[in-house]
């Protein structure tokens, strides 16, 4: 298989020489993007975000990808770095989210995720402490300049594309973005981690919250907020059941509450 590499079409002036920091999850997409970006002629440095840890000291999900993420940044030859962004983590992402789940409404800590920690920390850390000329990451995802501003367009894997998580981005994120793997669907992605004989070419995608993973919602939210009672209605007023507190639901959902 012929190895597809970055081109202008996803992002103006990818000249070779230049410097670009990635964001390595442990994850299938961001450790091609790194592989892609090296071969393109990038000096790349990898960065691997702490951003959760389990209350009780235990291993967590994410404490498992940083590992992978270390093995990948070794296989690939390039130097990697652990930023600490818990705090923040916890206070723009989590925070907003009880917060926003208590008013009754739903909100996506992905979106808020990559607006306050992925493109906002993570962004001006690398551009002012390693001096690079980029940041990249594994969305799918693509950017382009025209008329002198900066567009977000769709993957072309319509299955996989991320860029409804990537609204919030303004023109000087998107500026310094890359999307290395936005114009590839994810078969070719999975082909080249095998072809680069990638540590992690077998490892599932990942689900769930940004840097936590996959949870069950309701437990989650248990944790932070109490439960409180209330009787379940039909249209004609009737009581048909009972849930344990409005803030655990959804509009249209069908399930988790009591129907007599």
């Amino acid at each position: 298989m012929k190895t597809k590499v970055v081109t202008k079409t996803q992002v103006e002036l990818l000249n070779v020489g230049k410097k670009v920091a990635v964001g390595l999850s442990g994850g299938v997409d961001s450790a091609v993007s790194a592989v892609l970006l090296k071969r393109a002629g990038f000096e790349v440095i990898a960065v691997n975000m702490k951003c959760w840890s389990n209350a009780d000291g235990s291993e967590c999900e994410a404490d498992k990808d940083r590992k992978i993420a270390i093995q990948v940044a070794e296989t690939i030859g390039i130097p990697i770095k652990i930023w600490d962004f818990e705090k923040e983590y916890r206070e723009k992402v989590i925070e907003h989210f009880f917060s926003e789940i208590k008013k009754g409404r739903t909100p996506n800590p992905d979106i808020i995720c990559n607006k306050e920690i992925k493109f906002e920390m993570f962004l001006n850390k690398a551009l002012k402490n390693l001096g690079v000329d980029y940041i990249a990451t594994g969305h799918y995802a693509r950017i382009i300049s025209e008329n002198n501003s900066y567009k977000l367009l769709k993957g072309i894997d319509e299955t996989k594309d991320q860029s409804y998580f990537l609204y919030a981005l303004n023109q000087h994120q998107l500026s310094k973005t890359l999307f290395p793997v936005g114009h590839l669907t994810k078969k070719e992605v999975r082909e080249l981690a095998d072809e680069f004989d990638l540590p992690n070419k077998n490892k599932k995608d990942s689900v769930g919250i940004c840097f936590i993973g996959e949870v069950d919602i309701t437990d989650f939210l248990k944790k932070n907020i109490d439960e409180k009672k209330g009787v379940v209605k039909n249209l004609k007023g009737k009581t048909i059941g009972e849930h344990i507190g409005v803030w655990f639901y959804t509009i249209g959902q069908r399930h988790g509450f009591t129907i007599n």
